[in-house]
């Protein structure tokens, strides 16, 4: 059986929307979403610099919720793959996941411009094999 290539792999890998809708739910991941697409207009005091994203405790700040708080949003948009965490000695920096946002829109406009054929899928996949 052949080896599926990069892009298979990747889609194999790849939440379900439904992961993704999960995420994007809440007010509050939206806003992180936006906020590390323009990290230098919403994180100018970064202390590290720029190349590996922006530091929780900058996202910590601009949230003003508890650490703890934060952190629980994060994890549910890295587990929906919409960030990427990079660790750096004691500093976790984030970035937006862009090829997965991409991915993202493409299926829902697809869904959306064809919610029939979405509807049939949908139900495909509850049926027994």
């Amino acid at each position: 059986m052949p080896m599926p290539d990069a892009d298979q792999q990747a889609m194999l890998a790849a939440p379900s929307p439904q992961v993704i809708l999960h995420a994007i739910a809440h007010p509050l991941r939206r806003k992180i979403l936006g906020w590390l697409k323009d990290a230098i207009r919403y994180f100018p005091q970064q202390v590290y610099g720029r190349e590996f994203g922006v530091c929780a405790g900058q996202i910590v700040l601009r949230c003003g919720l508890a650490q703890s708080t934060v952190s629980q949003h994060l994890a549910v948009l890295k587990k929906a793959a919409l960030i990427e965490e990079h660790k750096i000695g004691p500093v976790h920096f984030f970035t937006r996941n862009e090829v997965t946002l991409q991915r993202f829109t493409h299926q829902l406009t697809g869904l959306l411009a064809n919610p029939l054929i979405a509807t049939i899928h949908q139900t495909d996949e509850h049926l027994p094999a």
